[in-house]
């Protein structure tokens, strides 16, 4: 099959770029791997999940959340609004797309994607002048290794599978991973009668989302370091000094921090008090090794668990399929330009969602690559 463009992934920048580029009435294709679009939001988030960022901050180009709309959605309301974007614009990927290799050939300026359709088994084959990875930073979950894991005898979940802490009453439970999601999974998991401990390595910002949506707002109009000096003011008089419960705060501020580092500040759901409290166990560190349900920690602390929850984010898996990545991402598989023009690559080749600034991010990289891609379409015509 032959397109102007095609786009692998179904997520919110995919979706994104595609109807941007309707609007330009450039012809173009999403691939998705998964039987849904949005399959992170839709399959992979836990029952609790609310959005940390404020309404304006969550939205698609072409359609703004309404008046009625809350600040801060929990996540069926958003999923409510992907669907009706979808329905709105006409969206109709192709689902069941597991792409297996994409590269760019010289000979007619084209790039060749195979696809494996995982209903049917058939490998299928696309061309377009133009190719648009929009992934997303999320990929497969990443578990790291660790020392005898393969001797704990309880369950073991990356966050991307985890629930709800229902199942978990009474249970010892460690969380692998000091960000937003293993906090407010440790936080979900106390509320349902586990024993909760977080294992904390490195050092988080701790902030509320009032206060985010705050910064955020004066980004708009104030360097980031002046912005980072008003947040962690207001952070810290109303948290004070959390490093006796073993939550270190980092040098640079939280929003330069997310920029360079793309680790965001973690938005305090009531996790803090719950740690302030003891009903939630900090430990700092690493696990140094597990034998059966004993784990071992790198300063030496020996605890048994029942199940282990690791919250230890996500790498991309673009590099294993893309094999002309150089064009535009690092062997990290992020892009290898800086921002603002991170999303465009060499030989038509450009990624959306990959900013590490969220939805708002994906929305911006949708609008710039499709008015990229039409600016060449014309130089081309004429």
């Amino acid at each position: 099959m032959e397109t102007v463009v095609v786009i692998v992934g179904a997520g919110p920048a995919g979706l994104a770029t595609s109807v941007c580029l309707n609007q330009h009435l450039v012809p173009n294709v999403i691939l998705e791997k998964e039987d849904i679009y949005a399959s992170l939001w839709k399959k992979r988030a836990y029952d609790r999940l609310k959005l940390h960022l404020a309404k304006e901050f969550c939205e698609l180009p072409f359609m703004p959340h309404g008046r009625d709309v809350p600040t801060f959605m929990p996540k069926d309301l958003f999923v409510n609004y992907l669907d009706a974007y979808v329905a709105r614009f006409d969206i109709k990927p192709r689902y069941n797309r597991t792409v297996k290799l994409s590269t760019f050939d010289e000979s007619n300026n084209k790039w060749r994607v195979e696809a494996e359709n995982t209903v049917t088994g058939e490998t299928e084959v696309y061309w377009s002048e133009f190719l648009v990875v929009a992934t997303g930073e999320n990929g497969d979950g990443n578990i790291p290794m660790v020392n005898g894991i393969d001797t704990f005898p309880g369950e073991i979940v990356h966050s991307s599978g985890y629930k709800s802490g229902r199942d978990f009453n009474g249970k010892n439970v460690l969380v692998v991973g000091g960000g937003n999601s293993g906090m407010e999974i440790s936080f979900d998991l106390c509320n349902f009668g586990a024993n909760t401990t977080i294992l904390i390595r490195t050092p988080r910002h701790v902030v509320t989302k009032e206060v985010i949506h705050l910064g955020m707002s004066f980004l708009k109009y104030v360097p980031v370091t002046m912005v980072d000096t008003m947040v962690t003011t207001i952070s810290n008089l109303a948290y004070g000094d959390l490093s006796k419960y073993g939550l270190f705060q980092p040098k640079q501020g939280p929003f330069a921090t997310k920029l360079f580092t793309g680790k965001a500040p973690v938005i305090d759901v009531g996790t803090v008090q719950k740690i302030r409290d003891g009903e939630i166990k900090v430990i700092n560190g690493g696990i140094g090794s597990i034998k059966d349900k004993t784990l071992t920690f790198e300063n030496g602390h020996e605890q048994d668990f029942d199940a282990i929850v690791f919250a230890t984010g996500y790498k991309s898996s673009v590099c294993n399929w893309l094999e002309d990545y150089e064009y535009v991402m690092k062997k990290d598989g992020f892009p290898k330009a800086p921002m603002p023009k991170h999303w465009k690559g060499e030989k038509n080749l450009y990624c959306a969602g990959f900013s590490r600034k969220g939805i708002a991010g994906a929305a911006e990289d949708a609008v710039s690559v499709a008015d990229d891609i039409s600016s060449v379409l014309a130089t081309i015509k004429n």
